[in-house]
This record gives structure tokens, C-alpha cells and sequence, in this order.
């Protein structure tokens, strides 16, 4: 049976007005950006400093659910299964505490479904910012077995869902081998304690080719067109050409140059800094956008062994050091073609590139699992709130 949300929640609560410190001087103060892939680290939360009356209306304790308000993430929950004993949560969320005849678990995962977010997308369609408020969600219909029914249920998914961490988990550790060989094969690439030579970006590039930026305006979609790779196309450190626009054949003509060949990295310019990622065969015959830069190497080194080089944390801090901001962050060619980086033996970099190749095929089952798992968790969740698991 159906039941509003305000029926069975003890509260519906807004959070502190508050600005974050860095220092202890008073509760834990979480916020949206504190969410993080379905987790929170605590050790990172900062504080913030309210009166008593704040702190306890707005203290979080194990079993409440935190909903965004707004912004990128809105309408993403996350239920508070552990926090510290004095913690509150900002003004940007809402807090849900429910009565003792609602399971926190079983109705948590009910609020990652698909019934939950066509409701939520159903209630803040056609407003200017779209948003979720505390009388949105009082009126979320949520299916409510007994509580008995509710456990078992939740006790299922929640199952499911750790075999689904366990694989994330696994594909984590892998990427973690990838960058524990790389520095012990090289070492970091700007202290370079191997004292490998060392060479400008652009020095490195192909004969006849160059480092460029994209289409400067693409203009409006043109199905049919030529595939156009934006800086949002760069997903988890690839590109996930899912999502990709397309530009008229007339406007790609005048950018030859900025065609992909399927070998190069690319390197994020305007926005979010930095990101780099290669260049799948896939993507042959693509374009880039002015807020990405083609790097095209040459024979001097491997491209496995330059995008590892690129992500160190030495060059991405000389990135973050040398951009430029005018209304947005940005990166331009010039600093991307001087930035240094070492050029060990191509034969070492070689070893890397094939210890890269046979890590990434792991990667590709893992992944494989992985849908494998997340499609059987959407059938589990599908079938749990039809009363039919």
C-alpha cells in the first residue's frame, strides 16, 4: 500500500545556514559536496559553528535520510547509516527522520529507483531552477509493506548492492596497480629521482602535426553531422562517447586539423582543468571542441606511458598553477606545450604500455560484471517496490 512520505516521517527537516571551517570549532557540518559516490568520509567534513538550538534541531543521528535541494546532484539522497555523535547538515539539504513503522533501508533504497526519480523529475518540471523543497517531498508516494516485509526486503537489496561495491572496489585496486607500476618504473615524473632526460610536452609531438584546440562554435545540434568530443564527454577518465553531439558538416570542414585519429590524448581546458584521456579507435574521424587540446605523439615515447605521466600530480599542479581565469578556468596551448615531463627508454615505456594493456583487459571483465550486477540490481528494485520479491 501506498503511502506520502509525510505519513510516515517523524520530520522533514531544512539544515544550518552556516559557513564551513577547517578547525574544530563546533559539529561536523555535512554538505552536498561532502556526498561523494553514495559515501561520505567524515574524516574530511569540516565544522561549523551554531548555537545549541541549531545544533540540536538539525543533528543527524544513524537512520536519517539527507536529500540536495538543488544544483547538479538535486533530488540525490543518501542515508546516514554511521555519523559522528555531534554532526549537522547544511542548509542546501533536507533532512527525512521517519517513524518507527518505516524501515530507513528499505525506504533509502526506494529513493534510489526509478519510481522515486519520475516522481522527482514529475514535480520539478518547468521551474527556472529545478529543485526539490520540503513539501515536494512530503508528497512522494512510497510503497510500504509491513515492517517485517520491509527488513527482508531491504535485507535483499542490500545484498545485491555490496556484491555491486565489491566490484567497483575491484576495478579501483586495479587502477591503483596501474600507478603503483608506473612509479616504480619511473618514478615521479617532475622530481624525477631516476634523472631520466627530460623534454618539453611539445617537443614530443609527431612530425607534422601540432597541439590544437577545437571547433570554436559548433553551433546547434545537426543529426547526421560529424561527432563533436566536449569536455563533458571525458566520464571517470574516459570518454564515453554515449552522450556526443553532432556539428554540420560545413562547420567541421573548417577544422581538418582538430580531427581525431584514434592514437592521441586529450587534454581538458576550460572548466575542469587537466583531465586527460586517450583516444579510442572508436572515436576516429571525431572532433573536439575549443575547450579540449589534441595531443598527438610522436615515435620519442608511448601514449600509455604520457597519460600517466600527464595525471601525475606534479603536472597537474603545474596545470592548476598556470591557469588563466577570466570567467572560467582555463588552460591554453602555450602552457600545455611547456609543460615538462621525463622520457625514460622507449623499451621501459613499452613494459609499462603492455603491463597497461593486460591491467585494462582485466578491467574490461570487471566492468562487464559489473553491468552484469547493476542490471540484476535494477530488475531486484523494479520487482521490490511492485511487492514482487
Amino acid at each position: 500500500m501506498n503511502q506520502r512520505l509525510e505519513q510516515i516521517a517523524e520530520s522533514v527537516d531544512y539544515g544550518v545556514t552556516a559557513s564551513a571551517a577547517n578547525s574544530p570549532i563546533g559539529p561536523k557540518f555535512l554538505r552536498i559536496t561532502d556526498i561523494q559516490d553514495g559515501q561520505v568520509d567524515w574524516r574530511s567534513v569540516p565544522w561549523c559553528k551554531c548555537d545549541k538550538r541549531e545544533s540540536e534541531s538539525s543533528r543527524l543521528k544513524a537512520g536519517d535520510i539527507v536529500f540536495a535541494r538543488t544544483g547538479a546532484t538535486t533530488g540525490k539522497s543518501y542515508l546516514i547509516n554511521e555519523c559522528p555523535d555531534d554532526a549537522v547538515f547544511a542548509s542546501y539539504l533536507i533532512r527525512v527522520r521517519l517513524k518507527k513503522i518505516a524501515d530507513p533501508k528499505f525506504v533509502g533504497h526506494f529513493f534510489q529507483s526509478v519510481d522515486y526519480w519520475k516522481q522527482i523529475t514529475k514535480g520539478s518540471r518547468g521551474a527556472a531552477q529545478p529543485g526539490v523543497n520540503a513539501s515536494t517531498l512530503k508528497q512522494l508516494q512510497i510503497p510500504l509493506p509491513p515492517l517485517a516485509e520491509q527488513k527482508r526486503i531491504a535485507a535483499i537489496l542490500d545484498a545485491a548492492d555490496a556484491l555491486r561495491a565489491k566490484r567497483r572496489e575491484a576495478i579501483a585496486q586495479l587502477d591503483a596497480l596501474l600507478q603503483s607500476s608506473f612509479l616504480t618504473l619511473f618514478g615521479d615524473p617532475v622530481e624525477n629521482p631516476m634523472g631520466w632526460p627530460q623534454s618539453e610536452l611539445g617537443d614530443l609531438v609527431a612530425d607534422d602535426d601540432r597541439i590544437n584546440y577545437g571547433v570554436v562554435q559548433p553551433g546547434d545540434e545537426c543529426p547526421g553531422g560529424r561527432p563533436l568530443i566536449r569536455v563533458g564527454d571525458f566520464v571517470g577518465g574516459e570518454l564515453d562517447l554515449s552522450g556526443i553531439k553532432f556539428i554540420d558538416p560545413k562547420i567541421d570542414a573548417q577544422y581538418e586539423r582538430s580531427r581525431l585519429l584514434g592514437t592521441e590524448l586529450l587534454v581538458s581546458c576550460v572548466g575542469s582543468i587537466g583531465t586527460i584521456c586517450r583516444v579510442p579507435l572508436a572515436a576516429k574521424g571525431h572532433n573536439i571542441a575549443r575547450a579540449v587540446a589534441r595531443v598527438p605523439l610522436g615515435s620519442k615515447v608511448e601514449r600509455e606511458f604520457m597519460l600517466f605521466c600527464l595525471r601525475s600530480s606534479g603536472v597537474q599542479n603545474y596545470f592548476s598553477n598556470e591557469t588563466r581565469t577570466v570567467s572560467q578556468p582555463t588552460l591554453n596551448i602555450g602552457l600545455i606545450k611547456a609543460a615538462t615531463v621525463t622520457v625514460p627508454p622507449l623499451p621501459l615505456q613499452q613494459k609499462f604500455a603492455a603491463i597497461v594493456e593486460s591491467v585494462e583487459r582485466q578491467k574490461a571483465a570487471q566492468r562487464a560484471h559489473l553491468a552484469e550486477l547493476d542490471a540484476l540490481f535494477a530488475a531486484l528494485q523494479h520487482r521490490a517496490f511492485r511487492g514482487e520479491l
